[in-house]
């Protein structure tokens, strides 16, 4: 099957490094609608909508946005990125994606995540304390909701037993996917390919090889647990942009990517200036960033496929609230002048997902 390419949003709500302005968050909502319609129309395989809890973010609920999403397109597959799963409820969350998968004609996907951002935890009375554990148990719960219903579960921690419990809707996909998102911890990458699940690995800085020590963690454990780790899919998400040259896709990404980097990535951000010369070895040949030329971005996803193996990227463009004239045009050149050369040239292993037959 060819590699497929999507997109990510987190819906940050980034004053215009240019005038000062707040985007307006009807509006904004109203854009990554336009975005997912643009991404559908020009043949794009997948879009994401990641989960925070701030008032600098507008999509804390993105199954609603993935609904709304889902009634403006037609094929286009629809993903959270990242579900915050630690400080959710797996019965409530698969309500919301199976009713998605149902509107859908079956496009929905869930990532999975423990959260990089922990808004979420104190928000909806969460010890960060049990960060991992939290994760652990609600993802079983998850899958195990997936596998069967009626449910009866027990023995948690955190939420109370269940007796023959009806989960409903059921998904109309007969294996709704869940991956799990990882970012640099070791053991997450660990469990999740001992769990057989399909791993994406978010990238923010650094190096295209940066997180290979994972990957290869991943497909060891699963391989101990039994699993052809050559059936397992791999994806990254990272940010970029793709412009009508080299020049021109890094003036135009730079000035907003810095001011959400210091505006909306409050853990990473605080105290640290991505200056022009620290932002062009971030998006050179080796850097971690997706930046350039239609063939500038064909060449750094080929290094990412030749690195991990991947079987899906996710781009995120547009991050710092980039006007949506400039993110619609690099997603236009993304779909039309890359992701068609990425498929022809590179090839993965069919789908797999635990309990599935493969595609």
């Amino acid at each position: 099957m060819p590699l497929e390419i999507g997109l990510i949003t987190f819906g940050e709500l980034t004053a215009d490094p240019a005038t000062g302005r707040l985007p307006e968050p009807r509006r904004h909502l109203r854009s990554l609608v336009e975005l997912a319609q643009v991404a559908d129309q020009g043949g794009l395989d997948v879009i994401g909508v990641g989960e925070h809890h701030r008032s600098d973010f507008v999509a804390t609920a993105p199954p609603m946005v993935l609904a709304a999403m889902a009634e403006h397109t037609s094929r286009i597959r629809l993903t959270s990125a990242v579900t915050v799963l630690s400080s959710d409820d797996p019965v409530r969350l698969w309500e919301q994606f199976a009713t998605l998968d149902l509107l859908s004609g079956g496009r929905a996907e869930i990532i999975a995540g423990r959260g990089s951002y922990t808004d979420s935890f104190p928000l909806f009375g969460y010890d960060l304390a049990d960060y991992a554990e939290l994760f652990r148990e609600k993802l079983d719960l998850l899958l195990r909701i997936r596998e069967t219903n009626p449910l009866t579960w027990a023995g948690g921690r955190f939420r109370p037993p269940l007796h023959r419990a009806d989960i409903a809707p059921r998904a109309l996909q007969e294996t709704l996917p869940v991956w799990v998102g990882v970012g640099g911890s070791p053991t997450s990458a660990l469990e999740t390919g001992a769990r057989g699940l399909p791993m994406m690995v978010g990238v923010l800085l650094g190096a295209v090889g940066g997180h290979s020590g994972n990957v290869t963690l991943y497909r060891r454990a699963a391989e101990q647990a039994g699993r052809d780790p050559a059936t397992l899919r791999v994806g990254v998400a990272v940010q970029g942009y793709v412009g009508s040259s080299s020049q021109e896709a890094r003036r135009t990404m730079y000035p907003y990517f810095t001011a959400g980097f210091r505006d909306n990535n409050h853990q990473r951000g605080q105290g640290f200036v991505l200056t022009p010369e620290k932002f062009a070895s971030h998006t050179g040949p080796q850097g971690a960033l997706v930046v350039g030329s239609a063939q500038e971005v064909i060449d750094k996803i080929a290094a990412y496929h030749q690195t991990y193996g991947i079987s899906r990227l996710l781009l995120h463009i547009g991050f710092g609230g980039m006007p949506q004239a400039q993110l619609l045009a690099s997603v236009e050149r993304l779909a039309t002048e890359v992701a068609p050369v990425l498929r022809r040239e590179l090839a993965v292993p069919p789908i797999s997902y635990p309990g599935a037959a493969a595609a």
